[in-house]
Protein backbone atom coordinates (compact mmCIF):
# COMPACT_ATOMS: atom_id res chain seq x y z
CA UNK A 1 0.00 0.00 0.00
CA UNK A 2 1.32 3.61 -0.63
CA UNK A 3 0.22 4.34 2.91
CA UNK A 4 1.94 3.26 5.92
CA UNK A 5 -0.38 1.07 7.62
CA UNK A 6 -0.72 -2.52 9.00
CA UNK A 7 -2.50 -4.22 5.67
CA UNK A 8 -3.82 -6.61 8.34
CA UNK A 9 -5.68 -4.11 10.29
CA UNK A 10 -6.63 -2.20 6.73
CA UNK A 11 -8.73 -5.47 5.68
CA UNK A 12 -10.12 -5.91 9.30
CA UNK A 13 -11.56 -2.20 9.03
CA UNK A 14 -12.45 -2.70 5.25
CA UNK A 15 -14.23 -5.69 6.24
CA UNK A 16 -15.64 -4.56 9.26
CA UNK A 17 -17.38 -1.67 6.65
CA UNK A 18 -18.94 -3.97 4.16
CA UNK A 19 -20.13 -6.12 6.98
CA UNK A 20 -21.67 -2.52 8.26
CA UNK A 21 -23.43 -2.03 4.68
CA UNK A 22 -24.64 -5.77 4.59
CA UNK A 23 -25.99 -5.28 8.19
CA UNK A 24 -27.87 -1.93 6.85
CA UNK A 25 -29.14 -4.02 3.81
CA UNK A 26 -30.29 -6.82 5.99
CA UNK A 27 -32.01 -4.11 8.24
CA UNK A 28 -33.72 -1.88 5.47
CA UNK A 29 -35.19 -5.37 3.63
CA UNK A 30 -36.54 -6.59 7.02
CA UNK A 31 -38.03 -4.00 7.92
CA UNK A 32 -39.61 -2.75 4.42
CA UNK A 33 -43.23 -2.48 3.36
CA UNK A 34 -43.23 -3.14 0.04
CA UNK A 35 -41.99 -6.18 -2.22
CA UNK A 36 -39.79 -4.02 -3.92
CA UNK A 37 -37.12 -3.75 -0.98
CA UNK A 38 -38.60 -6.88 0.74
CA UNK A 39 -38.33 -9.41 -1.93
CA UNK A 40 -37.05 -8.40 -5.18
CA UNK A 41 -34.19 -6.60 -3.01
CA UNK A 42 -33.99 -3.29 -5.18
CA UNK A 43 -31.70 -1.44 -3.00
CA UNK A 44 -28.40 -0.68 -1.68
CA UNK A 45 -26.21 0.36 1.20
CA UNK A 46 -23.08 2.20 1.57
CA UNK A 47 -20.70 3.37 3.82
CA UNK A 48 -18.77 7.23 2.80
CA UNK A 49 -16.03 8.70 4.36
CA UNK A 50 -16.31 12.54 5.50
CA UNK A 51 -14.89 13.61 2.00
CA UNK A 52 -18.32 11.58 0.27
CA UNK A 53 -16.20 8.94 -1.25
CA UNK A 54 -17.95 5.24 -1.17
CA UNK A 55 -15.80 2.88 0.95
CA UNK A 56 -17.91 0.07 1.35
CA UNK A 57 -21.01 -0.71 -0.93
CA UNK A 58 -23.48 -4.02 -0.36
CA UNK A 59 -24.75 -4.00 -3.58
CA UNK A 60 -28.09 -6.23 -4.41
CA UNK A 61 -28.74 -4.29 -8.01
CA UNK A 62 -25.91 -3.69 -10.34
CA UNK A 63 -26.84 -0.45 -11.29
CA UNK A 64 -26.83 1.03 -7.94
CA UNK A 65 -23.05 0.29 -7.76
CA UNK A 66 -22.52 4.05 -8.60
CA UNK A 67 -25.93 5.39 -8.53
CA UNK A 68 -25.09 7.67 -4.89
CA UNK A 69 -21.66 8.64 -6.56
CA UNK A 70 -22.11 12.45 -5.52
CA UNK A 71 -24.68 12.48 -3.45
CA UNK A 72 -22.80 13.30 -0.59
CA UNK A 73 -21.21 16.04 -2.52
CA UNK A 74 -24.71 17.36 -3.42
CA UNK A 75 -26.01 17.81 0.26
CA UNK A 76 -22.40 19.75 0.83
CA UNK A 77 -23.07 22.07 -1.95
CA UNK A 78 -26.78 23.31 0.15
CA UNK A 79 -26.08 22.99 3.35
CA UNK A 80 -22.27 24.41 5.09
CA UNK A 81 -21.14 21.31 7.27
CA UNK A 82 -21.13 23.94 10.22
CA UNK A 83 -25.19 23.70 9.65
CA UNK A 84 -25.74 19.75 9.79
CA UNK A 85 -26.18 18.24 13.16
CA UNK A 86 -26.31 15.09 14.77
CA UNK A 87 -29.21 13.28 13.90
CA UNK A 88 -30.17 14.57 10.66
CA UNK A 89 -30.94 12.66 7.83
CA UNK A 90 -31.46 13.99 3.89
CA UNK A 91 -33.49 12.83 1.23
CA UNK A 92 -32.95 12.75 -2.81
CA UNK A 93 -34.45 11.22 -5.53
CA UNK A 94 -33.92 13.57 -8.21
CA UNK A 95 -31.16 11.77 -10.75
CA UNK A 96 -30.33 15.34 -11.84
CA UNK A 97 -29.58 16.95 -8.45
CA UNK A 98 -28.17 14.18 -5.76
CA UNK A 99 -30.38 11.26 -6.03
CA UNK A 100 -30.26 7.56 -7.77
CA UNK A 101 -31.28 6.36 -11.34
CA UNK A 102 -34.55 7.41 -11.57
CA UNK A 103 -37.21 9.14 -9.53
CA UNK A 104 -39.15 6.16 -7.55
CA UNK A 105 -35.41 5.30 -6.31
CA UNK A 106 -34.97 7.07 -3.06
CA UNK A 107 -31.85 7.84 -0.94
CA UNK A 108 -31.70 8.68 2.16
CA UNK A 109 -28.33 10.35 3.79
CA UNK A 110 -26.91 10.59 7.14
CA UNK A 111 -23.75 12.10 8.87
CA UNK A 112 -22.24 10.14 11.39
CA UNK A 113 -20.62 12.58 14.11
CA UNK A 114 -17.52 11.58 16.83
CA UNK A 115 -18.57 14.59 19.25
CA UNK A 116 -18.47 17.52 16.81
CA UNK A 117 -17.11 16.39 14.13
CA UNK A 118 -18.30 14.34 10.49
CA UNK A 119 -16.35 11.08 10.34
CA UNK A 120 -18.26 9.62 8.06
CA UNK A 121 -21.54 9.25 6.37
CA UNK A 122 -24.08 6.44 5.64
CA UNK A 123 -26.54 6.07 2.83
CA UNK A 124 -29.11 4.09 1.47
CA UNK A 125 -30.76 3.77 -1.79
CA UNK A 126 -34.35 1.75 -2.32
CA UNK A 127 -37.25 2.15 -5.09
CA UNK A 128 -40.23 2.62 -4.07
CA UNK A 129 -43.57 1.40 -5.56
CA UNK A 130 -45.35 4.95 -6.33
CA UNK A 131 -43.64 8.50 -6.05
CA UNK A 132 -46.48 9.96 -8.18
CA UNK A 133 -46.84 11.02 -11.82
CA UNK A 134 -49.11 10.19 -14.30
CA UNK A 135 -48.69 6.37 -14.18
CA UNK A 136 -49.33 4.42 -11.40
CA UNK A 137 -45.60 3.11 -10.53
CA UNK A 138 -43.92 6.06 -11.84
CA UNK A 139 -42.41 4.93 -14.46
CA UNK A 140 -43.50 4.15 -18.09
CA UNK A 141 -41.94 4.63 -21.83
CA UNK A 142 -45.13 6.97 -22.50
CA UNK A 143 -43.55 9.50 -20.60
CA UNK A 144 -41.93 12.66 -22.52
CA UNK A 145 -40.75 14.51 -19.70
CA UNK A 146 -39.29 14.05 -15.94
CA UNK A 147 -42.09 16.07 -14.45
CA UNK A 148 -44.86 13.25 -15.46
CA UNK A 149 -43.08 11.04 -14.10
CA UNK A 150 -43.20 12.33 -10.12
CA UNK A 151 -42.64 14.38 -7.44
CA UNK A 152 -38.58 15.78 -7.77
CA UNK A 153 -36.76 15.93 -4.50
CA UNK A 154 -33.72 17.48 -4.51
CA UNK A 155 -31.31 16.99 -1.05
CA UNK A 156 -33.34 18.21 2.08
CA UNK A 157 -33.66 17.52 5.74
CA UNK A 158 -36.06 14.76 6.10
CA UNK A 159 -34.92 14.22 9.51
CA UNK A 160 -33.79 17.32 11.83
CA UNK A 161 -31.44 16.33 14.48
CA UNK A 162 -33.06 12.92 15.07
CA UNK A 163 -36.61 14.19 14.63
CA UNK A 164 -39.35 13.48 11.28
CA UNK A 165 -39.56 17.00 9.18
CA UNK A 166 -43.24 16.11 8.63
CA UNK A 167 -43.25 18.75 6.55
CA UNK A 168 -41.12 17.33 3.69
CA UNK A 169 -42.56 14.00 4.59
CA UNK A 170 -45.96 15.29 4.00
CA UNK A 171 -45.72 16.32 0.55
CA UNK A 172 -43.69 13.06 -0.59
CA UNK A 173 -46.35 11.03 0.88
CA UNK A 174 -49.50 13.30 -0.58
CA UNK A 175 -48.09 12.50 -4.04
CA UNK A 176 -47.94 9.28 -3.79
CA UNK A 177 -50.70 6.74 -4.75
CA UNK A 178 -49.49 4.47 -1.79
CA UNK A 179 -49.02 6.76 1.16
CA UNK A 180 -49.19 4.03 4.03
CA UNK A 181 -46.59 1.84 1.96
CA UNK A 182 -44.21 4.97 1.11
CA UNK A 183 -44.18 5.97 5.38
CA UNK A 184 -43.62 2.33 6.11
CA UNK A 185 -40.53 2.03 3.75
CA UNK A 186 -39.10 5.74 4.76
CA UNK A 187 -38.94 4.57 8.46
CA UNK A 188 -37.03 1.31 7.29
CA UNK A 189 -34.93 3.34 5.30
CA UNK A 190 -34.00 5.40 8.65
CA UNK A 191 -33.62 2.42 10.52
CA UNK A 192 -30.71 1.05 8.22
CA UNK A 193 -29.29 4.64 8.58
CA UNK A 194 -29.34 4.01 12.35
CA UNK A 195 -28.07 0.73 11.91
CA UNK A 196 -25.18 2.19 9.88
CA UNK A 197 -24.12 5.17 11.98
CA UNK A 198 -24.13 2.92 15.06
CA UNK A 199 -21.55 0.52 14.02
CA UNK A 200 -19.23 2.98 11.73
CA UNK A 201 -19.00 5.09 15.21
CA UNK A 202 -18.11 2.09 17.37
CA UNK A 203 -15.26 1.39 14.94
CA UNK A 204 -14.06 4.65 15.01
CA UNK A 205 -13.99 4.53 18.96
CA UNK A 206 -11.76 1.55 18.84
CA UNK A 207 -9.09 2.54 16.76
CA UNK A 208 -9.39 6.73 16.72
CA UNK A 209 -10.66 8.97 13.81
CA UNK A 210 -7.03 9.33 12.55
CA UNK A 211 -5.91 6.21 12.65
CA UNK A 212 -9.14 4.70 10.77
CA UNK A 213 -9.24 7.69 8.27
CA UNK A 214 -5.29 6.70 7.39
CA UNK A 215 -6.11 2.69 7.36
CA UNK A 216 -9.61 3.68 5.19
CA UNK A 217 -7.19 6.20 2.66
CA UNK A 218 -5.34 3.84 2.30
CA UNK A 219 -7.43 0.50 1.63
CA UNK A 220 -8.97 3.01 -1.68
CA UNK A 221 -5.11 3.66 -2.91
CA UNK A 222 -4.78 -0.63 -2.79
CA UNK A 223 -8.41 -0.76 -4.53
CA UNK A 224 -6.81 1.79 -6.84
CA UNK A 225 -4.06 -0.11 -7.44
CA UNK A 226 -4.89 -3.50 -8.33
CA UNK A 227 -7.92 -2.26 -10.26
CA UNK A 228 -5.04 -0.50 -12.17
CA UNK A 229 -2.96 -3.41 -12.53
CA UNK A 230 -6.51 -5.38 -14.31
CA UNK A 231 -6.37 -2.58 -16.97
CA UNK A 232 -3.24 -2.93 -17.66
CA UNK A 233 -3.43 -6.04 -19.04
CA UNK A 234 -5.55 -5.00 -21.60
CA UNK A 235 -4.06 -4.27 -25.05
CA UNK A 236 -3.30 -0.64 -25.05
CA UNK A 237 -5.11 1.91 -27.96
CA UNK A 238 -8.70 3.30 -28.89
CA UNK A 239 -11.61 1.47 -29.36
CA UNK A 240 -14.90 2.41 -30.81
CA UNK A 241 -18.50 0.97 -31.06
CA UNK A 242 -21.98 2.19 -31.62
CA UNK A 243 -25.67 1.02 -31.49
CA UNK A 244 -28.93 1.96 -31.91
CA UNK A 245 -31.86 2.57 -30.07
CA UNK A 246 -35.75 3.08 -31.80
CA UNK A 247 -36.04 6.94 -32.13
CA UNK A 248 -38.58 9.32 -31.45
CA UNK A 249 -40.62 8.28 -34.38
CA UNK A 250 -41.25 4.88 -37.04
CA UNK A 251 -38.27 3.97 -38.33
CA UNK A 252 -35.91 6.79 -36.73
CA UNK A 253 -32.87 5.84 -35.03
CA UNK A 254 -31.04 6.63 -32.24
CA UNK A 255 -27.14 5.85 -31.91
CA UNK A 256 -25.31 5.40 -29.28
CA UNK A 257 -21.63 5.87 -29.61
CA UNK A 258 -18.63 5.23 -26.87
CA UNK A 259 -15.16 5.66 -27.84
CA UNK A 260 -12.95 3.05 -25.40
CA UNK A 261 -9.27 4.36 -24.82
CA UNK A 262 -7.10 2.03 -23.01
CA UNK A 263 -4.32 3.61 -21.41
CA UNK A 264 -1.41 2.78 -18.62
CA UNK A 265 -3.81 1.85 -15.61
CA UNK A 266 -6.62 4.26 -17.09
CA UNK A 267 -10.00 3.68 -19.33
CA UNK A 268 -11.71 6.88 -20.50
CA UNK A 269 -15.03 6.24 -21.83
CA UNK A 270 -16.07 9.16 -24.27
CA UNK A 271 -19.89 8.70 -25.68
CA UNK A 272 -19.80 12.04 -27.94
CA UNK A 273 -21.66 11.41 -31.15
CA UNK A 274 -24.54 9.58 -29.34
CA UNK A 275 -27.86 10.88 -29.89
CA UNK A 276 -29.87 13.52 -28.33
CA UNK A 277 -32.48 13.07 -25.52
CA UNK A 278 -35.17 10.57 -26.19
CA UNK A 279 -38.62 12.09 -26.16
CA UNK A 280 -39.73 8.59 -24.03
CA UNK A 281 -38.77 7.38 -20.79
CA UNK A 282 -35.31 5.35 -22.41
CA UNK A 283 -33.21 7.42 -21.50
CA UNK A 284 -30.46 7.57 -18.80
CA UNK A 285 -28.78 10.19 -16.24
CA UNK A 286 -25.71 10.50 -16.14
CA UNK A 287 -25.48 8.49 -12.77
CA UNK A 288 -26.96 5.95 -14.32
CA UNK A 289 -24.24 6.03 -17.02
CA UNK A 290 -21.13 6.29 -13.97
CA UNK A 291 -23.27 2.96 -12.19
CA UNK A 292 -23.48 1.11 -15.58
CA UNK A 293 -19.55 1.97 -16.72
CA UNK A 294 -18.44 1.15 -13.05
CA UNK A 295 -20.64 -2.33 -12.86
CA UNK A 296 -19.38 -3.74 -16.40
CA UNK A 297 -15.53 -2.63 -15.86
CA UNK A 298 -15.89 -4.36 -12.77
CA UNK A 299 -17.46 -7.56 -13.78
CA UNK A 300 -15.35 -8.43 -16.92
CA UNK A 301 -11.93 -7.19 -15.59
CA UNK A 302 -11.68 -7.66 -11.74
CA UNK A 303 -15.09 -8.91 -10.34
CA UNK A 304 -13.78 -9.46 -6.86
CA UNK A 305 -12.03 -5.93 -6.72
CA UNK A 306 -14.01 -4.22 -3.40
CA UNK A 307 -16.74 -1.94 -4.95
CA UNK A 308 -15.18 1.57 -3.60
CA UNK A 309 -14.04 4.63 -4.87
CA UNK A 310 -10.83 3.42 -4.86
CA UNK A 311 -11.37 1.97 -8.47
CA UNK A 312 -13.76 4.15 -9.44
CA UNK A 313 -10.65 7.13 -9.78
CA UNK A 314 -8.84 4.33 -12.72
CA UNK A 315 -12.49 5.25 -15.15
CA UNK A 316 -12.94 8.69 -16.97
CA UNK A 317 -16.60 8.96 -18.46
CA UNK A 318 -17.76 11.90 -20.16
CA UNK A 319 -21.01 12.12 -22.21
CA UNK A 320 -23.39 14.88 -24.02
CA UNK A 321 -25.39 16.60 -21.62
CA UNK A 322 -29.20 16.48 -21.16
CA UNK A 323 -31.33 18.64 -23.23
CA UNK A 324 -32.21 20.68 -20.79
CA UNK A 325 -28.47 20.85 -19.36
CA UNK A 326 -27.62 22.16 -22.55
CA UNK A 327 -30.29 24.40 -23.56
CA UNK A 328 -28.94 26.56 -20.13
CA UNK A 329 -25.29 26.08 -20.91
CA UNK A 330 -26.29 27.14 -24.46
CA UNK A 331 -27.74 30.42 -23.07
CA UNK A 332 -24.86 31.49 -20.34
CA UNK A 333 -22.55 30.76 -23.45
CA UNK A 334 -24.69 33.37 -25.65
CA UNK A 335 -24.94 35.73 -22.77
CA UNK A 336 -21.30 35.11 -22.49
CA UNK A 337 -20.60 35.99 -25.74
CA UNK A 338 -23.03 39.09 -25.69
CA UNK A 339 -20.97 40.63 -22.80
CA UNK A 340 -17.67 40.12 -23.79
CA UNK A 341 -15.89 42.76 -25.01
CA UNK A 342 -14.88 43.42 -28.74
Amino acid sequence: MSRRVDPIKAEVVARFLLATAEEMGATLMRTAFSPNIKERADCSTAVFDAAGQVIALAQRVPIHLGSMVGAVDEILRRYPRAEIRPGDMFIANDPYNGGGTHLPDITVIAPVFMGKRIIAYVANIAHHADVGGMVPGSEAAVCKSIFQEGIRIPPVRIMRTGRLNRDVADILLLNSRTPDERSGDLKAQFAANTVGMRSVLRLFERYGVRETQKTVAAYLDFTEKRFRAAIDRLPPGRYEAEDFLDGNTEGERCRIRLALTVGRGRLDFDFAGSGRQLETARNIPYRALLATVYTVAKSLLDPEVPANAGYYRTLHITAPLPRELQSFVDKLEGQAGRDAVP
